[in-house]
């Protein structure tokens, strides 16, 4: 064999040193294009957004004397009672499941482990005091109020003593 022969078989032979090389330095730029993903996850800013704690649940007309309405998707009841408007918290102080009016009973009860509140309670107690069950607490008032439209507006994030009604 001639040697511009032997010159060209090399020059188109892929020597194992060369797959080696090649092998390694793409190992390398697969690794540094994973490091930059996740450096630039990490700096990007990870912000949660939630919803207003504050939610318009309509005209006072809506609701009808002696009415407990649930708003599953806000987790707070509405309750319509003789001395006026009030809001409840849905979800148990027990471990946070979301409670139901049962209207047969007249409570408010937890599915998940038992708890009872009381919605139209006897003397000495009042709504949202628990009956029974495991639940360390009664259910939280929530702020309400009238706005300018003439809606009620609850603010799901403030807690208020209870026995504070909204009276329109």
């Amino acid at each position: 064999m001639s040697d511009e022969k032997k010159i060209d078989i090399e020059k188109d032979d892929f020597s194992r040193r060369q797959f080696f090389l090649k092998l390694g330095l793409g190992s390398l730029s697969i690794a540094a294009a994973g490091t930059a993903a996740f450096a630039y996850q990490y700096l990007e800013p990870n912000v949660l957004f939630e919803p207003s704690p504050i939610v318009n649940v309509g005209n006072p007309d809506r609701y009808p004397l002696d009415s407990v309405t649930l708003d599953a998707n806000m987790g707070i009841f509405i309750i319509h009672s003789a001395e006026g408007f009030f809001s409840l918290s849905a979800v148990c102080t027990h471990l946070g499941c979301l409670t139901a009016w049962k209207p047969e009973l007249g409570i408010i009860a937890c599915p998940c482990h038992g708890s009872k509140f009381y919605v139209s309670p006897p003397a000495g107690k009042r709504p949202g005091d628990k009956i029974e069950g495991p639940a360390p607490r009664p259910l939280p008032w929530k702020r309400m109020w009238v706005n300018d439209d003439g809606d009620l507006l609850v603010d799901r994030s403030i807690d208020i003593p209870p026995m504070q009604f909204v009276r329109v």
